[in-house]
């Protein structure tokens, strides 16, 4: 049976993972709602810290209310997680589940993203079904302590011409630097604090997005 053709127009461009750690104290499902009247149609939930209970009960939200804007919502890391809500997908580090592993659990019709950090990561990730790949970290950045080394704009120009899939480049990108990395190759930009540290959603969304407009 032919499985239903996945809509990834919105792999591109904006994509805004929502981590509850970086909200200032805002629930994410508003943080979500805000984002997506601003113009974001992709989404990513983070969990770190959370209870498996709560972890489903946010997702679930998030899940809701990214399908009643019409964004494409994804979770980090956890297949369980995903199918339990009916998300959109995943997105997995290089730690988590192996990819053919995780399309077996999920089928063909779910998104599956990977972080890579090196040019060999990407082969690997675009032979092996990837449907985007977020490549970084480009700049250094406090939302994960434990990042691997920096890879620079050239370290995501070098790798641009090893995949024809959707990069997203993550790690400290800010509207000042938004341009260089879309110069660069990247089809667009993964965010967390840049968005989520910001005292009004709206107005930090709108010039992200108008870079790539």
């Amino acid at each position: 049976m032919t499985a239903p053709a996945r809509d990834l127009s919105p792999l591109k461009g904006l994509y805004l993972i929502l981590d509850e750690r970086a909200a200032r104290g805002r629930l994410l499902v508003e943080v979500l709602r805000e984002a997506a009247a601003a113009g974001v149609r992709l989404f990513q939930y983070r969990i770190k810290a959370a209870s498996g209970a709560e972890a489903y009960r946010q997702a679930l939200q998030l899940r809701e209310a990214a399908a009643e804007a019409g964004a494409l919502f994804l979770v980090n890391d956890r297949c369980d997680l995903a199918l339990a809500v009916g998300a959109d997908g995943v997105h997995l580090g290089q730690e988590d589940l192996p990819l053919a592993m995780a399309r077996r659990i999920l089928g063909p019709g779910k998104v599956i993203g990977i972080s890579t950090h090196r040019a060999d990561q990407v082969i690997e990730a675009d032979r092996g079904g990837a449907d985007y790949i977020g490549f970084g970290p480009i700049f250094p950045t406090a939302s994960k302590a434990d990042h691997e080394p920096v890879v620079g704009v050239e370290g995501l120009r070098t790798v641009r011409p090893l995949t024809r899939l959707p990069i997203f480049a993550i790690g400290g990108i800010s509207v000042e630097t938004v341009e260089a990395v879309i110069n660069a190759g990247a089809d667009g930009v993964a965010v967390i604090s840049a968005v989520l540290g910001a005292a009004d959603i709206a107005a930090a969304v709108r010039p992200l997005l108008s870079r790539f407009r």
